[in-house]
């Protein structure tokens, strides 16, 4: 039987990247979106491929669903292998003007859903009994905060912080906790980040592009297999000696 590995919002952008990449090294890929289109599209180019793959809907934002999340592919696919807390959201304003409803929606999804999917594959490892991988996005706004991103920045360091603690607490089970720190991935997401922020900067969307672009020092955008690479060099052997460490994945826009 394959290896499993649940990927939250795996239904585009990085998520889909990295269930491609996992799909690869012959994982069982249990694709997790609150979209139930993008996610079946996701799943079905895997199946063409012959890539075992199945699709869950769940918001991570409830605890109990991403539970059952984690009992409905181990049924369906076998013992877990890989939890890549991957779902996320953005928004660009102001720090003054940031909508509350929109604020409390960012953290309920970016750091409360984090916590529940450590949790929820924390307990399935501890229950298996031979150690697994959690791999957790962070951004490189965890390392740096952004300006017109105030509570994504914050949710970002908040999930360094649940990395870490996380890598010390399940290190005697032999559950390794990782994340990755993303800067210009070209998804979905980042361009309607781009469109918001040239608007509130009242410049054009190619102008704050190639404004970004000249802070990189590889010269151009990331696309979602670079993080993918990531992903699968955390969760494979090659890194069963790495925990609690937050890598960024930027070319070259921040040393640290």
């Amino acid at each position: 039987m394959s290896k499993l590995a649940i990927i939250t919002g795996a239904g585009q952008g990085i998520g889909a990247g990295i269930a491609r990449r996992l799909a690869q090294d012959d994982y069982a890929i249990a694709v997790a979106d609150i979209n139930p289109v993008t996610g079946q599209q996701v799943v079905d180019e895997l199946q063409a491929a012959g890539k075992a793959a199945k699709f869950y809907q769940v918001d991570v934002a409830q605890r109990a669903a991403v539970f059952d999340l984690v009992a409905q592919a181990v049924a369906d696919f076998g013992e877990l292998a890989v939890y890549v807390n991957n779902a996320g959201v953005a928004f660009i304003d102001s720090f003054v003007d940031s909508d509350p409803t929109q604020v409390e929606r960012l953290f309920d999804v970016n750091l409360k859903g984090m916590y529940w999917g450590i949790q929820a594959a924390a307990t399935q490892f501890k229950k298996q009994g031979h150690g697994g991988r959690i791999v957790n996005a962070a951004s490189l706004a965890s390392v740096e905060a952004s300006a017109l991103q105030s509570a994504y920045s914050a949710s970002k360091f908040g999930i360094r912080g649940l990395t870490q603690a996380a890598a010390k607490e399940l290190a005697a089970d032999h559950i390794t906790v990782n994340a990755y720190n993303p800067g210009v991935v070209r998804t979905p997401m980042r361009d309607a980040i781009d469109k918001k922020t040239a608007a509130i900067k009242h410049v054009t969307v190619p102008e704050q592009q190639a404004q970004v672009l000249t802070e990189i020092a590889l010269g151009r955008e990331a696309q979602p297999a670079d993080v993918a690479e990531v992903v699968a060099w955390f969760v494979s052997p090659a890194a069963g000696y790495v925990t609690g460490q937050s890598l960024l994945v930027d070319g070259g826009m921040r040393f640290h």
